[in-house]
C-alpha cells in the first residue's frame, strides 16, 4: 500500500502537495480508483481513492479512517545539533520512528554545528512518518540558544557526563504528562550550562554507564519512552 502524508484534508477527501502528487502519478504511476493511505499528522490514518490523477494536485476520496489516541507520556527532546548532519538526521529517523512528540535543536557552548537545514528535516521526520506509519507529526521547533531555552520552557530533565549523576532517567521517568530531556553536544554540556539548568529546576540525569554519541543518546530516550507508554497501554 503507497502510504502520502497531506494536511490539507476537508471532510472526505483531499489533495496531495506538488511533492507528493509528482510521486504518486509520476514515479508511482497511479491513476484515478487505486488506492492509497494518507496521512494527515494529526492522529488518523485515512484510506482512500484518487479520484483526480493530476500529477501537481492529486485529488482523493476517503473511504475510511481511524484516528490513534495519543500517548500517555509524550517526550520532548531538546538536544544539540550534531557536528555531522547525516547524524542528526538518522536521530530524526528514528525518533519519529518511534513516535516522539516534540523536538528542539539547542545550541550550546560546545557545539560545534550552530547552522541546520529545517527544510530538509522536516523531508527526513515526514518521510520516517509514512515510512513508520506513525498517525502523529512531531513539531520541529526553530534552533534556539540554551539559555533561552532554558527561561522559556518548563524544567525536565538534563542528561549529561558527570560521574556524580547516579539517578537514571529510566528511574525517574513519569507515566503521565510531557517529558523533556535535554541532550548535550559532543563534548557534553558546558559546567556552567549543567549548573544554569539545575539553577532552573532542570534534574541531572544518567543514560548509564557507556559514553553515548549524542544521536544515540537521543534514539536511547526515545525507545525508553516507547517501551515506557507499551507497559502503560499493556496494564490497562
Amino acid at each position: 500500500m503507497h502510504v502520502f502524508f497531506c494536511d490539507n484534508i476537508n471532510s472526505n477527501s483531499g489533495v496531495l502537495d506538488k511533492t507528493e502528487s509528482a510521486h504518486a502519478i509520476r514515479v508511482l504511476r497511479l491513476k484515478i480508483g487505486d488506492t492509497i493511505v494518507v496521512l494527515d499528522g494529526a492522529g488518523a490514518v485515512h484510506h482512500a481513492l484518487i479520484n483526480g490523477a493530476d500529477a501537481k494536485a492529486c485529488a482523493f476520496a476517503i473511504t475510511q479512517s481511524q484516528t490513534a489516541s495519543k500517548r500517555k507520556v509524550s517526550l520532548h527532546v531538546a538536544i544539540a545539533p550534531t557536528k555531522m548532519n547525516d547524524r542528526m538526521e538518522w536521530f530524526l529517523e528514528k525518533a519519529v520512528e518511534m513516535g516522539i512528540e516534540k523536538i528542539t535543536p539547542v545550541l550550546c557552548e560546545h557545539s560545534e554545528r550552530r547552522n541546520v537545514n529545517m527544510e530538509r528535516f522536516q523531508k527526513v521526520i515526514k518521510a520516517a512518518l509514512k515510512q513508520s506509519m506513525q498517525p502523529y507529526l512531531p513539531v520541529l521547533y526553530d534552533p534556539v540558544a540554551l539559555p533561552v531555552f532554558l527561561k522559556t520552557a518548563a524544567p525536565g530533565f538534563i542528561a549529561h557526563c558527570n560521574s556524580a549523576v547516579d539517578h537514571l532517567l529510566e528511574r525517574r521517568m513519569p507515566e503521565m504528562g510531557e517529558v523533556c530531556v535535554l541532550i548535550g553536544p559532543e563534548g557534553d554540556f558546558s559546567p556552567n550550562e549543567v549548573a544554569q539548568a539545575i539553577k532552573g529546576g532542570w534534574l541531572p540525569v544518567s543514560l548509564g554507564t557507556s559514553r553515548l554519541r549524542t544521536e544515540t543518546a537521543g534514539v536511547y530516550v526515545c525507545a525508553l519512552t516507547r517501551t515506557l507508554n507499551e507497559k502503560i497501554n499493556q496494564s490497562k
